[in-house]
């Protein structure tokens, strides 16, 4: 009911005593100019063109006022009205503004891009309507330094300046204010709950350490999506799109997004806003079959074959006489439906109570999908939930806001329990073992075959229940036959499987988890001359709520605790030259010491016109461990997750069953370990695996892991801009990062009984040679800081000029390098992910002929070495080239846009594991009036 009501106050015939002006807004072309705005000067009225350069401004002032019109590329213009009935028609002058564009997110301020004191990246409404992309944040891909890692044809994941995975929690992401990282997994789910392509205003990007102003997670990079306002940027608006994927693996497949805006200013004082999305297509498909096990890559040639996207047949063990032997497991595209889904929607109520910028906001956003997430497992996410609700009031001076993230998982499920249970379901790992077990040595004994043919006789019997005449003789398995993709009982297995959370028989997660946040921001410039000041703080609560099945939250959810405080100050000198700006944060997590975080930078302006722009600037960072690095206890099979709170080694808890040899030799028949073991009871992975091949005990190193703690950079950042010869831009940066207790997984592994140690005549550590000999040992994956020191620099080239009439070309150059010791921490992996050299072009003419624009943008990187905790390998070079045309149709207040990405292009790949990257074509009709 509240619903429908607010979509009722859109559509009723509601009136006001409002007066209205109408005009236009043209370039020296006569081409119109959409989206600039016009607002009344010293009143908060104001509107925008639509996409035939037209405006209706509603105010209830009454002429004589003063009209600002400005857009960017364009030199601002004040218009007097004297009259209701004047006709309003501006034509402005074009201006090389690039440089000159307004961004808030470097300082918290408003101040030109040429004057930031750190790199900063923009797109605002010129650069979405001519992105070549199917969506505003696939484009985020064109920018400089931006570099996507991507998981899922809905799932991008933003890496700016490197150390990123899917999951990248070194990097923010805020839409309107409000942070939509998952409270669960700490990162962004690219935009499942983010900004419509219709309703975003703007997006501004910061690569590089943020701390000083944002707190603890923007440690690599924070980016900004801003919407419009429903008192300038009024009705409503829709938009479809069609078009079609084209995979290697998954073929040729429709695609469907459809928006709908609505947005109403029913008087000065009040507006309204409303938006809903729609999209659904086709998986790009996973389907490596690359072995992560020595050998061939199938069954036929290595019987313990692991295919990366092959789940199941990581199930594995050594059979005496036979040798280490995996179950037959299923590909992904049999465990899920590869469908892709996206629902989002968004109401807002914006009041202006006073005749100044005062606002007050209340906001509720809702995003629903499924899609594929990638972690250590790779994860259907079905039926995702996430909602957030606000409260915000800003003025000129000031903002404070207060907000809530709450997600569900639905029936989101982890495809290789899914896998192992599904194969259970038909025959235990114990009876299948046993068959292929038998098999093979009577199929060599009876019939004298070789090891390939035995292999092969043995894998039908432990499937299929199939054997040679020869071999009938056998008892026949109680276990069924393997369940084929498809059929009935594999469809039916699959079913009970992912709708239960028990991962000894089943593969779906539980997460009811949130986050309440608040923070607060007050500019002192009208009160303080001689230097702009501001104080701002935050506080946040996240409340962890899995029911045991992520974290260990078997006795209830688990609740965390931030909070911070920061200053700034700004000061020019030298006829506005030379500005200075000086932050300083402090932020207290609950489970660890205080963070400060300070940023000083100097930017200087030469030449006659202050177009030359310098800027030096030092600043660190730190983020603290995630909710995960500290409370996750998720057994995943081979290996179990275990997070360092202290509190956490003893809330996990997990008992496990000892070998026959085991209790020959004294030990009992079941052990209980806990995270404990894991962290103060372990050896390191290559020192087992050494042992395992030398028998000595030598080689045996114990792993000293110390509890996680948070992760520090010192960023230190040198730049130039400039806009020289009227068109060309120029835009330079170079930047050197230094990071101390950079947080790390490690692998180690604990033996179920005995201590472990160097003293090899100690009974007790005597024990544990015994365990890892028998078996009788646990993997696990800790949460620690490496000991190695490790720096990061590079720098980049972005160059823009417009090379005919109103042709521009812009290209951009990216390096991105890394550098540590490895022998200060031998098993650290660093997980840099990004490639070392990256070229970006693009060519495009927004105004080509009447109401036609077209761009074409090109991508090119080196190879690089891709590390995760899912798989390593290395990325190949690739180049990807995508197009799009425009056309306007003024008379209807639409757009038509043709697109493709990766024209010409095979698959691509931007993250071992996932999806081969295909081809797309797409078409959309963009209604503004």
């Amino acid at each position: 009911m509240r619903v429908y009501l607010l979509i009722m106050l859109f559509f009723c015939g509601v009136s006001f005593a409002q007066n209205s002006i109408t005009g236009s807004v043209t370039d020296s072309n006569k081409q119109s100019i959409p989206g600039a705005n016009v607002n009344i000067v010293g009143s908060s009225g104001g509107t925008s063109t639509d996409f035939d350069g037209t405006f209706k401004l509603n105010t209830a002032s009454k002429p004589p006022f003063t009209l600002k019109v400005s857009a960017v590329g364009f030199e601002t213009k004040t218009i007097s009205v004297t009259s209701l009935s004047q006709k309003i028609d501006v034509v402005l002058k074009d201006e090389e503004t690039k440089l000159d564009e307004i961004v808030v997110s470097a300082s918290r301020t408003p101040e030109r891009i040429i004057e930031s004191p750190v790199t900063v990246e923009r797109m605002g409404i010129q650069e979405i309507k001519n992105t070549t992309a199917p969506t505003f944040y696939d484009g985020l891909e064109n920018l400089k330094e931006v570099h996507f890692n991507t998981s899922s044809i809905s799932f991008k994941s933003i890496n700016t300046r490197g150390f990123a995975t899917v999951a990248n929690t070194r990097f923010m992401q805020l839409v309107d204010g409000m942070d939509n990282s998952s409270p669960a997994l700490n990162f962004v789910l690219g935009n499942l709950i983010g900004v419509s392509d219709i309703d975003v205003a703007s997006v501004e990007l910061l690569p590089g350490a943020s701390s000083a102003l944002y707190g603890a997670n923007a440690f690599n990079g924070i980016m900004f999506m801003n919407s419009k306002s429903p008192f300038t940027n009024e009705g409503i608006s829709v938009y479809y799109k069609y078009g079609q994927t084209s995979q290697d693996a998954a073929g040729t497949n429709d695609y469907n997004d459809f928006g709908i805006r609505a947005a109403k200013a029913f008087t000065e004082t009040f507006a309204l806003k409303a938006n809903f999305t729609y999209m659904e297509a086709t998986e790009w498909i996973a389907a490596d079959k690359r072995s992560m096990t020595s050998g061939g890559d199938s069954h036929a040639v290595n019987q313990n074959y692991d295919g990366l996207n092959i789940y199941g047949d990581e199930v594995t063990t050594f059979i005496p006489n036979v040798g280490q032997v995996s179950r037959t497991g299923y590909r992904e595209q049999d465990l899920t439906d590869n469908k892709v889904k996206s629902m989002k929607a968004d109401f807002s109520a914006h009041f202006k109570p006073w005749k100044d910028d005062t606002e007050f906001i209340l906001q509720y956003k809702i995003g629903t999908g499924s899609t594929i997430y990638q972690g250590a497992n790779r994860y259907a996410l079905k039926d995702f939930l996430m909602q957030q609700g606000k409260f915000e009031v800003k003025g000129k001076n000031f903002f404070g806001r207060v907000y809530f993230t709450s997600e569900d998982a639905g029936d989101s499920y982890d495809m290789r329990f899914a896998a192992w249970n599904v194969n259970r379901s038909a025959k235990s790992d114990t009876e299948w073992f046993t068959n292929y077990a038998t098999a093979y040595q009577y199929s060599g004994a009876v019939m004298g075959t070789n090891a390939n043919e035995s292999a092969a006789i043995a894998r039908n019997f432990a499937d299929y229940n199939i054997l040679p005449p020869a071999l009938s003789f056998l008892p026949k398995p109680t276990g069924s036959p393997r369940f084929e993709p498809g059929s009935a009982q594999f469809n039916s297995a699959l079913a009970k499987v992912i709708a239960n959370p028990d991962l000894t028989q089943g593969a779906k997660f539980i997460d009811h988890s949130k986050l309440y946040h608040s923070d607060v921001n007050y500019n002192f410039r009208d009160m303080v001359k001689w230097a702009e000041i501001q104080v701002g703080g935050s506080w946040r609560k996240y409340i962890m709520d899995s029911e045991g099945t992520i974290f260990t939250d078997y006795d209830g959810p688990i609740e965390y605790k931030e909070y911070g405080a920061y200053a700034q100050l700004q000061k020019k000198w030298l006829e506005d030259r030379l500005k200075f700006t000086g932050s300083l944060r402090y932020d207290k997590s609950q489970n660890f010491d205080g963070k400060i975080s300070p940023r000083v930078s100097f930017t200087y302006a030469a030449g006659e016109s202050k177009r030359h722009n310098f800027r030096v600037s030092y600043q660190t960072g730190f983020r603290n461990p995630t909710t995960q690095d500290q409370y996750i206890g998720l057994d995943l099979g081979p290996f179990a997750l275990i997070g360092s709170a202290p509190e956490n080694l003893d809330r996990f808890q997990e008992t496990m069953p000892v070998s026959l040899a085991g209790q020959a030799a004294g030990a009992p028949a079941t052990v209980n370990l806990s995270g404990q073991n894991a962290y103060h009871n372990a050896y390191t992975v290559a020192s087992v695996q050494a042992f395992a091949a030398s028998a000595n005990p030598a080689d045996l190193v114990v792993a000293n892991i110390g509890l996680v703690k948070p992760e520090q950079v010192q960023a230190f950042e040198a730049g130039y801009r400039s806009v020289v010869q009227n068109d060309l831009s120029i835009d330079l940066n170079a930047y050197y990062n230094i990071y101390n207790d950079f947080m790390n997984t490690a692998r180690v592994i604990s033996p179920y009984y005995g201590t472990v140690g160097t003293n090899a005549a100690d009974p007790n550590v005597q024990m544990t040679y015994a365990a890892l000999a028998f078996g009788d040992r646990r993997v696990y994956q800790v949460y620690t800081n490496t000991t190695a020191q490790i720096t990061s620099f590079g720098f980049g080239v972005g160059l823009s000029k417009k090379v005919y009439k109103d042709f521009e070309f812009g290209v951009n150059y990216n390096y991105a390098q890394f550098d540590f010791d490895q022998s200060q921490d031998p098993s650290f992996v660093a997980g840099f992910n990004t490639p070392k050299h990256r070229i970006k072009a693009s060519l495009g003419n927004a105004k080509v002929a009447k109401n036609l624009g077209f761009n074409v943008n090109v991508r090119w990187n080196t190879e690089y070495l891709w590390q995760s905790s899912f798989g390593d390998g290395m990325i190949p070079e690739n180049t990807v080239l995508d197009a799009q045309v425009n056309y306007g149709l003024p008379k209807l207040k639409s757009v038509i846009k043709v697109g493709a990405t990766n024209l010409f292009g095979k698959d691509y790949l931007q993250v071992i594991g996932a999806g081969a990257i295909g081809q797309m074509w797409f078409a959309s009709w963009t209604i503004n009036p």
